[in-house]
């Protein structure tokens, strides 16, 4: 029996009823009288919901809490992009309602179709344990997934303009760099960060070895195993691929490197152990995960990738950060934001470790 994958809304999170009712009346199907709404708790950006209308469900999702950059968070675009991308890449879920009027909800969101399975964050969970294959599944599954994401012939299905490919990585770096400087302003004087962080080194790094784009393909930009939903009777079934909010057409190692970058995280400061991923029983190393990607594309890749797994370490950093900034300034009260300036300080080191190791000297 699969486990609950939602629960009550936390504080502070909760949707106005009333407007939404109104919202909703008459442009879905379901019983909107009686809409019950509950929390999915796992993620740590958008806010995604669950809606009940009696026996209809739906999925919701807004933005977080707070101020946020602009073009950031942008679920009408999301959902737009999922409208084009269901057709082509069907474990990308159906949208089903946009809602522009931030007078509801105080940001634009949208409505998406349920789907089921199983999320699969930091161990392995009960539906699998009884199979000692599933570690080996999940992996060949995600990296599956992350190559048939790769091989959608964007031009064929319209969706070249949904980004500009040409620049795209030297764009991925200012743009990240950027973000990282803001982020680390809004906590100036607080102690969250060390001062002796080697953050410009790495910005200045990234920026000097920009290659050009491998190829033009779409880039989920956040793609990682608990993005995934996987049948619960069949851990090599992929039933849902989910947070399509940053997907554009671009590099596919950018996609790669970030990938890579979460699959093979230790136990990160303040966080759970990770029992699932390169180091844990049974799934694939980050070598093989590498030869699946390439076997299933046809494609060499794997000289390419320090660059882009230096780039994966330091967007997840940015990422862990600006959330962290968000809870720092009481825009949310979610304490597994707590520890995120200390994981971002690792993730930060961990990229200039990374780039000493790669040896390659800065240009000047």
């Amino acid at each position: 029996m699969t486990r609950p994958d939602t629960a009550p809304v936390r504080p502070g999170e909760e949707l106005p009823l009333a407007a939404l009712q109104g919202a909703l009346r008459g442009r879905v199907p379901g019983d909107v009288d009686a809409l019950q709404v509950e929390q999915f708790p796992g993620g740590f950006s958008n806010l995604t919901y669950l809606l009940r209308l009696g026996d209809t469900e739906y999925v919701l999702r807004r933005a977080p809490l707070g101020p946020v950059a602009p073009g950031a968070h942008d679920m009408a675009r999301e959902a737009a992009l999922l409208a084009r991308i269901h057709p082509v890449l069907p474990v990308a879920p159906r949208p089903v309602l946009v809602v522009e009027d931030e007078t509801v909800l105080g940001r634009p969101f949208y409505l998406m179709e349920r789907r089921r399975g199983v999320v699969v964050r930091t161990a392995l969970p009960p539906e699998y344990a009884a199979r000692p294959d599933a570690p080996a599944q999940l992996s060949a599954a995600l990296i599956g997934t992350l190559a048939d994401l790769h091989a959608v012939d964007i031009d064929a299905a319209g969706l070249r303009a949904i980004g500009r490919p040409e620049g795209f990585n030297a764009r991925q770096v200012d743009g990240w760099s950027g973000r990282w400087r803001r982020a680390r302003a809004a906590l100036q004087g607080s102690g969250d960060l060390p001062d002796t962080l080697p953050d410009e080194g790495v910005m200045a790094w990234l920026q000097a070895h920009t290659p050009t784009e491998s190829a033009h393909t779409l880039v989920h930009n956040d793609f990682k195993l608990d993005n995934l939903m996987f049948d619960p009777q069949d851990p090599g079934r992929v039933t849902a691929l989910l947070d399509w909010e940053m997907t554009t057409v671009g590099d596919p190692l950018v996609d790669l490197g970030l990938t890579l970058t979460y699959w093979t995280l230790p136990e990160l400061p303040g966080g759970a152990p990770n029992r699932v991923g390169a180091a844990a029983p049974g799934f694939l190393g980050r070598d093989e995960l590498v030869a699946h990607y390439e076997a299933r594309l046809a494609r060499h890749v794997t000289s390419s990738l320090p660059w882009y797994e230096v780039l994966g370490h330091f967007k997840l950093a940015v990422i862990v950060l600006q959330i962290f900034a968000r809870y720092r300034a009481g825009q949310t009260q979610d304490p597994r934001f707590a520890p995120l300036a200390a994981q971002a300080a690792w993730l930060i080191t961990e990229a200039q470790r990374r780039i000493e190791q790669a040896g390659l000297p800065a240009r000047g």
